[in-house]
């Protein structure tokens, strides 16, 4: 199951630097994360200083 980011995201990128398969980009808003590529490994929420993201 893949991550999904809030909409608390900050857009500070720690996450995208994080994620090993890079699923995670810029959206129209906030960061996103691409469900196809996520190997849901937990790296980008444990990055995320805000605790925007979750499983979905």
């Amino acid at each position: 199951m893949a991550r999904k980011i809030s909409d608390a995201c900050i857009t500070c990128g720690a996450c995208a630097e994080t994620c090993p398969v890079e699923a995670i980009s810029m959206g129209d808003v906030h960061f996103e994360v691409d469900p196809d590529v996520c190997v849901d490994c937990g790296a980008c929420e444990e990055g995320c200083p805000v605790g925007a993201i979750s499983e979905e």
